[in-house]
């Protein structure tokens, strides 16, 4: 399993990104994998905050599991969402993302 916990700003110049437009690059995402690669990429969304000293800065948690009925080898999976997250850095200007694998 795997998380991306990605930042609600672009760049540092405090641009709200809101979570319906990045619902639509997963899901924009999500059809080339399918239609490109044959790879089905599912996603739990969630809405979180970081939280240090005086900061509170709200965050988006991807969350990741190798599904049974689509499976994929653990290292083509990573690779899969370590691609999700690049893209979605460079479409959003986003500096605050973060992987984590369980």
């Amino acid at each position: 399993m795997a998380t991306i916990t990605i930042g609600l700003e672009s760049g540092y110049d405090q641009v709200k990104i809101n979570q319906p437009q990045i619902i639509r690059f997963i899901q924009y995402y999500q059809e080339d994998l399918i239609k490109n690669k044959g790879i089905y990429l599912s996603a739990s969304v969630s809405e979180c905050k970081i939280v240090l000293s005086g900061q509170v800065e709200p965050h988006l948690k991807l969350s990741f599991i190798n599904y049974p009925k689509f499976p994929l080898p653990v290292s083509q999976l990573k690779n899969e969402i370590e691609d999700l997250a690049k893209s979605f850095m460079s479409e959003f200007r986003q500096n605050r993302t973060v992987i984590e694998y369980l």
